[in-house]
Protein backbone atom coordinates (compact mmCIF):
# COMPACT_ATOMS: atom_id res chain seq x y z
CA UNK A 1 0.00 0.00 0.00
CA UNK A 2 1.26 3.40 -1.09
CA UNK A 3 2.14 5.30 2.54
CA UNK A 4 -0.25 8.65 2.86
CA UNK A 5 0.85 11.88 3.49
CA UNK A 6 2.96 12.83 6.98
CA UNK A 7 1.79 16.08 6.77
CA UNK A 8 0.82 17.36 10.69
CA UNK A 9 -2.28 16.56 10.90
CA UNK A 10 -4.61 20.03 12.40
CA UNK A 11 -6.93 19.21 15.00
CA UNK A 12 -10.22 18.79 12.69
CA UNK A 13 -7.75 16.72 10.16
CA UNK A 14 -8.76 12.98 9.81
CA UNK A 15 -6.01 10.14 8.32
CA UNK A 16 -7.14 6.65 8.55
CA UNK A 17 -5.34 3.57 7.58
CA UNK A 18 -7.33 0.60 6.93
CA UNK A 19 -5.30 -2.03 8.85
CA UNK A 20 -3.62 -5.22 6.68
CA UNK A 21 -5.90 -8.18 8.03
CA UNK A 22 -9.53 -6.12 7.19
CA UNK A 23 -7.53 -5.47 3.49
CA UNK A 24 -6.79 -8.60 3.21
CA UNK A 25 -10.43 -9.47 3.76
CA UNK A 26 -11.52 -6.66 1.84
CA UNK A 27 -9.70 -8.27 -1.16
CA UNK A 28 -11.54 -11.56 -0.80
CA UNK A 29 -14.79 -10.83 0.01
CA UNK A 30 -17.20 -11.30 -3.10
CA UNK A 31 -18.89 -8.00 -2.03
CA UNK A 32 -15.65 -6.03 -2.02
CA UNK A 33 -12.92 -7.33 -3.68
CA UNK A 34 -13.63 -5.19 -6.57
CA UNK A 35 -13.45 -1.81 -5.15
CA UNK A 36 -12.32 -1.00 -1.30
CA UNK A 37 -10.64 1.45 0.54
CA UNK A 38 -6.80 1.22 1.94
CA UNK A 39 -6.47 4.57 3.33
CA UNK A 40 -8.38 7.87 3.75
CA UNK A 41 -8.62 11.16 5.04
CA UNK A 42 -9.64 14.50 5.17
CA UNK A 43 -7.37 18.02 5.82
CA UNK A 44 -8.53 21.03 6.16
CA UNK A 45 -6.42 24.33 4.74
CA UNK A 46 -3.51 22.41 4.39
CA UNK A 47 -0.41 24.63 4.81
CA UNK A 48 2.40 22.69 3.91
CA UNK A 49 0.69 19.99 2.50
CA UNK A 50 2.89 18.32 0.04
CA UNK A 51 3.60 14.35 -1.48
CA UNK A 52 5.88 13.01 -4.28
CA UNK A 53 6.09 9.04 -5.22
CA UNK A 54 7.57 7.47 -7.54
CA UNK A 55 6.05 4.29 -6.30
CA UNK A 56 2.62 4.18 -6.18
CA UNK A 57 0.76 1.30 -5.07
CA UNK A 58 -2.75 2.07 -4.45
CA UNK A 59 -5.04 4.36 -6.77
CA UNK A 60 -5.68 7.34 -5.39
CA UNK A 61 -8.40 10.11 -5.92
CA UNK A 62 -7.67 14.08 -4.43
CA UNK A 63 -11.22 16.31 -3.90
CA UNK A 64 -10.41 19.72 -3.62
CA UNK A 65 -12.89 21.30 -1.75
CA UNK A 66 -11.18 24.50 -1.38
CA UNK A 67 -8.33 26.75 -1.87
CA UNK A 68 -5.46 25.60 -3.91
CA UNK A 69 -2.71 23.40 -5.22
CA UNK A 70 -0.42 21.80 -7.78
CA UNK A 71 0.28 18.56 -9.19
CA UNK A 72 2.97 16.75 -11.50
CA UNK A 73 1.86 13.19 -12.31
CA UNK A 74 3.37 11.41 -15.34
CA UNK A 75 3.94 13.98 -18.25
CA UNK A 76 0.96 16.24 -17.17
CA UNK A 77 1.63 19.21 -14.28
CA UNK A 78 -0.78 22.19 -13.78
CA UNK A 79 -2.58 24.13 -11.29
CA UNK A 80 -5.36 22.40 -8.43
CA UNK A 81 -8.73 24.93 -7.61
CA UNK A 82 -11.63 23.70 -6.07
CA UNK A 83 -14.51 21.67 -7.19
CA UNK A 84 -10.97 19.69 -9.17
CA UNK A 85 -10.70 15.91 -8.67
CA UNK A 86 -7.05 14.12 -8.87
CA UNK A 87 -6.94 10.84 -10.46
CA UNK A 88 -3.96 9.16 -9.89
CA UNK A 89 -3.63 5.03 -10.48
CA UNK A 90 -1.66 2.20 -9.78
CA UNK A 91 2.31 3.13 -11.02
CA UNK A 92 1.77 6.82 -12.00
CA UNK A 93 4.65 9.13 -10.50
CA UNK A 94 3.37 12.19 -8.68
CA UNK A 95 3.71 14.73 -6.75
CA UNK A 96 1.24 17.79 -5.99
CA UNK A 97 1.36 20.21 -3.03
CA UNK A 98 -0.79 22.73 -1.46
CA UNK A 99 -0.43 26.46 -2.65
CA UNK A 100 1.42 28.66 -0.18
CA UNK A 101 -1.45 31.46 0.62
CA UNK A 102 -3.98 29.63 -0.55
CA UNK A 103 -3.50 26.09 0.58
CA UNK A 104 -6.05 23.65 -0.25
CA UNK A 105 -8.96 21.75 1.86
CA UNK A 106 -9.04 18.14 0.37
CA UNK A 107 -10.67 14.39 0.60
CA UNK A 108 -9.11 11.73 -0.30
CA UNK A 109 -9.11 8.01 -0.43
CA UNK A 110 -6.24 5.15 -1.41
CA UNK A 111 -8.23 2.39 -3.24
CA UNK A 112 -7.71 -1.19 -4.56
CA UNK A 113 -9.72 -3.67 -6.53
CA UNK A 114 -9.72 -5.75 -9.53
CA UNK A 115 -12.67 -2.84 -10.95
CA UNK A 116 -10.56 -0.24 -9.99
CA UNK A 117 -9.08 0.90 -13.47
CA UNK A 118 -13.09 0.70 -15.15
CA UNK A 119 -14.08 3.12 -11.90
CA UNK A 120 -11.28 5.69 -13.13
CA UNK A 121 -12.18 5.06 -16.56
CA UNK A 122 -15.84 5.43 -15.69
CA UNK A 123 -14.96 8.91 -13.51
CA UNK A 124 -12.96 10.49 -17.02
CA UNK A 125 -9.51 9.16 -16.38
CA UNK A 126 -7.29 9.00 -19.42
CA UNK A 127 -3.52 8.58 -19.81
CA UNK A 128 -2.31 11.77 -19.76
CA UNK A 129 -5.10 13.66 -17.87
CA UNK A 130 -5.06 12.88 -14.52
CA UNK A 131 -7.64 16.13 -13.65
CA UNK A 132 -11.10 16.16 -13.87
CA UNK A 133 -14.15 18.79 -12.64
CA UNK A 134 -16.51 17.51 -10.39
CA UNK A 135 -17.88 20.71 -9.11
CA UNK A 136 -18.62 21.97 -6.08
CA UNK A 137 -21.12 20.71 -3.86
CA UNK A 138 -22.51 19.91 -0.10
CA UNK A 139 -23.38 16.42 -0.89
CA UNK A 140 -20.29 15.81 -2.06
CA UNK A 141 -19.08 16.37 0.54
CA UNK A 142 -21.54 15.02 2.96
CA UNK A 143 -20.57 11.29 1.04
CA UNK A 144 -16.65 11.01 1.53
CA UNK A 145 -18.13 11.95 5.30
CA UNK A 146 -20.07 9.50 5.76
CA UNK A 147 -16.86 7.22 4.03
CA UNK A 148 -14.91 8.39 6.95
CA UNK A 149 -17.36 7.26 9.65
CA UNK A 150 -15.43 3.69 9.05
CA UNK A 151 -12.59 4.77 11.27
CA UNK A 152 -14.66 4.61 14.51
CA UNK A 153 -16.28 1.69 13.98
CA UNK A 154 -13.86 -0.83 15.95
CA UNK A 155 -12.74 -2.17 12.73
CA UNK A 156 -16.22 -4.23 12.02
CA UNK A 157 -16.57 -6.41 9.23
CA UNK A 158 -19.97 -5.18 8.15
CA UNK A 159 -19.18 -1.45 8.73
CA UNK A 160 -15.97 -2.05 6.38
CA UNK A 161 -18.29 -4.12 3.66
CA UNK A 162 -20.50 -1.36 3.90
CA UNK A 163 -17.59 1.63 3.48
CA UNK A 164 -16.49 -0.32 0.24
CA UNK A 165 -20.14 -0.16 -1.23
CA UNK A 166 -20.48 3.59 0.07
CA UNK A 167 -16.97 4.09 -2.15
CA UNK A 168 -18.10 2.24 -4.97
CA UNK A 169 -21.10 4.69 -4.96
CA UNK A 170 -18.77 8.04 -4.04
CA UNK A 171 -17.00 6.90 -7.28
CA UNK A 172 -20.54 6.39 -9.60
CA UNK A 173 -21.51 9.87 -8.39
CA UNK A 174 -18.24 12.01 -8.78
CA UNK A 175 -18.58 10.41 -12.24
CA UNK A 176 -22.24 11.53 -12.59
CA UNK A 177 -21.41 15.07 -11.54
CA UNK A 178 -17.88 15.20 -13.78
CA UNK A 179 -20.60 14.81 -16.81
CA UNK A 180 -22.61 17.08 -15.46
CA UNK A 181 -19.84 19.72 -14.96
CA UNK A 182 -18.59 19.02 -18.84
CA UNK A 183 -21.69 19.85 -19.79
CA UNK A 184 -21.76 23.13 -18.26
CA UNK A 185 -18.08 23.89 -19.61
CA UNK A 186 -16.28 21.76 -22.13
CA UNK A 187 -19.75 21.49 -24.36
CA UNK A 188 -20.88 25.29 -24.45
CA UNK A 189 -24.04 24.04 -23.35
CA UNK A 190 -25.60 23.43 -19.70
CA UNK A 191 -26.76 19.77 -19.31
CA UNK A 192 -28.30 20.01 -16.63
CA UNK A 193 -30.92 23.40 -17.65
CA UNK A 194 -31.21 21.23 -20.89
CA UNK A 195 -32.40 17.94 -19.29
CA UNK A 196 -34.37 20.23 -16.60
CA UNK A 197 -36.30 22.10 -19.36
CA UNK A 198 -37.18 18.23 -21.06
CA UNK A 199 -38.60 16.91 -18.21
CA UNK A 200 -40.66 19.72 -17.39
CA UNK A 201 -41.91 19.45 -20.97
CA UNK A 202 -42.27 15.70 -20.77
CA UNK A 203 -45.92 16.28 -21.49
CA UNK A 204 -45.52 17.73 -25.10
CA UNK A 205 -43.08 17.20 -28.20
CA UNK A 206 -39.78 18.61 -28.58
CA UNK A 207 -37.94 18.51 -31.62
CA UNK A 208 -34.36 18.60 -32.41
CA UNK A 209 -34.80 22.16 -32.87
CA UNK A 210 -36.08 23.34 -29.92
CA UNK A 211 -33.27 22.00 -28.31
CA UNK A 212 -30.54 23.12 -29.98
CA UNK A 213 -32.07 26.18 -29.71
CA UNK A 214 -32.04 26.14 -26.03
CA UNK A 215 -28.67 25.67 -25.69
CA UNK A 216 -27.68 28.40 -28.03
CA UNK A 217 -25.96 25.69 -30.74
CA UNK A 218 -26.62 24.39 -34.50
CA UNK A 219 -28.32 21.15 -34.24
CA UNK A 220 -25.36 19.06 -35.44
CA UNK A 221 -22.97 20.27 -32.57
CA UNK A 222 -25.76 19.94 -29.97
CA UNK A 223 -26.72 16.46 -30.88
CA UNK A 224 -23.23 15.56 -31.10
CA UNK A 225 -22.37 16.41 -27.99
CA UNK A 226 -25.04 16.30 -25.83
CA UNK A 227 -24.65 12.35 -27.30
CA UNK A 228 -20.67 12.52 -26.09
CA UNK A 229 -22.10 13.42 -22.88
CA UNK A 230 -24.65 11.10 -21.84
CA UNK A 231 -24.34 8.31 -24.78
CA UNK A 232 -27.88 8.86 -25.95
CA UNK A 233 -28.97 11.15 -29.18
CA UNK A 234 -31.20 14.08 -27.55
CA UNK A 235 -34.38 12.98 -28.87
CA UNK A 236 -33.80 9.32 -27.87
CA UNK A 237 -33.30 10.49 -23.93
CA UNK A 238 -36.32 12.46 -24.55
CA UNK A 239 -38.02 9.58 -25.59
CA UNK A 240 -36.19 7.52 -22.28
CA UNK A 241 -37.26 10.58 -19.99
CA UNK A 242 -41.38 10.26 -21.73
CA UNK A 243 -41.34 6.37 -20.85
CA UNK A 244 -39.91 6.71 -17.46
CA UNK A 245 -42.24 9.38 -16.62
CA UNK A 246 -45.29 7.17 -18.39
CA UNK A 247 -43.96 4.01 -16.01
CA UNK A 248 -44.45 6.06 -12.88
CA UNK A 249 -48.12 6.80 -13.82
CA UNK A 250 -48.67 3.51 -14.56
CA UNK A 251 -47.59 2.15 -11.16
CA UNK A 252 -48.86 5.28 -8.89
CA UNK A 253 -51.91 6.08 -10.32
CA UNK A 254 -55.44 4.58 -11.89
CA UNK A 255 -55.10 6.78 -15.46
CA UNK A 256 -55.96 4.72 -18.78
CA UNK A 257 -53.34 3.99 -20.76
CA UNK A 258 -55.00 6.53 -23.23
CA UNK A 259 -54.40 8.91 -20.37
CA UNK A 260 -51.03 7.93 -19.79
CA UNK A 261 -50.32 8.62 -23.63
CA UNK A 262 -51.53 12.49 -23.12
CA UNK A 263 -49.47 13.11 -20.31
CA UNK A 264 -46.12 12.25 -22.05
CA UNK A 265 -47.31 13.98 -25.36
CA UNK A 266 -48.57 11.67 -27.18
CA UNK A 267 -52.38 12.04 -29.12
CA UNK A 268 -52.45 8.71 -30.78
CA UNK A 269 -52.54 5.64 -27.54
CA UNK A 270 -51.66 3.01 -29.92
CA UNK A 271 -48.12 4.85 -31.24
CA UNK A 272 -47.87 5.50 -27.75
CA UNK A 273 -48.28 1.66 -26.91
CA UNK A 274 -45.92 0.48 -29.42
CA UNK A 275 -43.19 3.25 -28.27
CA UNK A 276 -43.63 1.97 -24.71
CA UNK A 277 -43.08 -1.46 -26.12
CA UNK A 278 -40.42 -0.59 -28.01
CA UNK A 279 -38.47 0.85 -24.99
CA UNK A 280 -39.54 -0.68 -21.98
CA UNK A 281 -39.90 -4.42 -23.69
CA UNK A 282 -43.71 -5.15 -22.85
CA UNK A 283 -47.12 -3.04 -23.01
CA UNK A 284 -48.44 -0.05 -21.09
CA UNK A 285 -51.21 -2.87 -19.32
CA UNK A 286 -48.42 -5.63 -19.43
CA UNK A 287 -46.64 -3.23 -17.45
CA UNK A 288 -49.19 -2.20 -15.04
CA UNK A 289 -50.34 -6.29 -14.53
CA UNK A 290 -46.45 -6.86 -13.58
CA UNK A 291 -46.10 -4.29 -10.82
CA UNK A 292 -48.99 -5.88 -8.95
CA UNK A 293 -52.38 -3.27 -9.84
Amino acid sequence: MSIPSTWPLPDAGIRFITPAFMIGLLARHPLTKDCYPTAMGYYPQASGHRMRRQRHDDNLLIYCAAGRGSLAAGDWSGRIGPGQLILLPQGLPHEYRAHRLQPWTVYWVHFQGSASGVFLQNLGYREGRPVISAGLSPVLNGNFNSLLEVRQSGYSTAAFINAANQLRHLLTMLALEAGLERGRGEGGFDLARVQAYMREHVDRPLSLDDLAALARLSKYHFSKRYKQLTGYSPIKHFLNMKMEYACRLLDSTDMTVQAVAGAVGYDDPLYFSRMFSKTIGSSPSAYRASIGR
